[in-house]
C-alpha cells in the first residue's frame, strides 16, 4: 500500500487497530465507527490525533458532534464501482466543514484521483500499480470543464467560457 498525499508519496504515521487490540496510548490513530462512538470519552482527552475508519455503507449518524474533532477520516472504498463514499466526503467538507485529512482506501484507480479529489479526498491509499506508476510519473490527466461544483475545498480556479461550466485544477494532477 502507498498513500498519496500532497503530490507525493509519504510514509502513514496512523495507526489502525484491528477490533480485538486494545488502543494504543500514544500515537495518531483511527477507529471504526462504532468503536470511536463507543470509546469516545476516554479519546476526547487524548493528546494525539484521532481519525474515524468508515465503511462503504455506513454513514455519519451519531458523529456531528465528534467530527469537527477529528484529524482523519478514512473512507474504505471496497471496490471502484462503490460511489457512496464521494457523497460522505462532500457532506464532510460542504456540511460539516471537516477540515482534515479525507483518506480513499481499498480499490482506488487512477480514473478515480480527479474526482475523488474534486469531492474533498485529499488523501489516497493506492494498491494498484499501475495507478502508484502514474501518481508517481505525474500522468493522470484531468478533465477541467465541469457542469458540477466541486466540494469548497477543492473549489474552481476560474469561471469557463460558458456561466454552466466550471474549470479547475486538482493538485498534483497534469493539466
Amino acid at each position: 500500500m502507498a498513500l498519496y498525499r500532497d503530490g507525493g508519496f509519504v510514509a502513514d504515521d496512523w495507526i489502525f487497530p484491528d477490533d480485538a487490540d486494545p488502543v494504543p496510548g500514544a500515537g495518531k490513530v483511527a477507529l471504526p465507527k462504532e468503536r470511536l462512538i463507543a470509546a469516545w470519552a476516554e479519546l476526547a482527552g487524548r493528546a494525539d490525533p484521532v481519525g474515524l475508519v468508515l465503511k462503504s455503507g455506513e454513514n455519519l449518524d451519531g458523529l456531528a458532534d465528534i467530527i469537527p474533532r477529528l484529524a482523519l477520516v478514512r473512507l474504505v472504498i471496497p471496490r471502484y464501482a462503490d460511489g457512496r463514499l464521494y457523497s460522505i466526503a462532500r457532506l464532510l467538507r460542504d456540511r460539516f466543514g471537516f477540515t482534515g485529512e479525507i483518506r480513499a482506501a481499498g480499490d482506488v484507480l487512477r480514473d478515480q484521483i480527479v474526482l475523488l479529489a474534486r469531492s474533498g479526498f485529499n488523501g489516497f491509499e493506492v494498491t494498484h500499480e499501475g495507478t502508484i506508476r502514474a501518481l508517481r510519473d505525474g500522468t493522470i490527466v484531468a478533465v477541467h470543464h465541469h457542469y458540477q461544483p466541486a466540494s469548497h475545498e477543492v473549489g474552481e480556479t476560474r469561471p469557463g467560457p460558458r456561466p454552466w461550466l466550471r474549470l479547475s485544477s486538482v493538485p498534483g494532477v497534469a493539466q
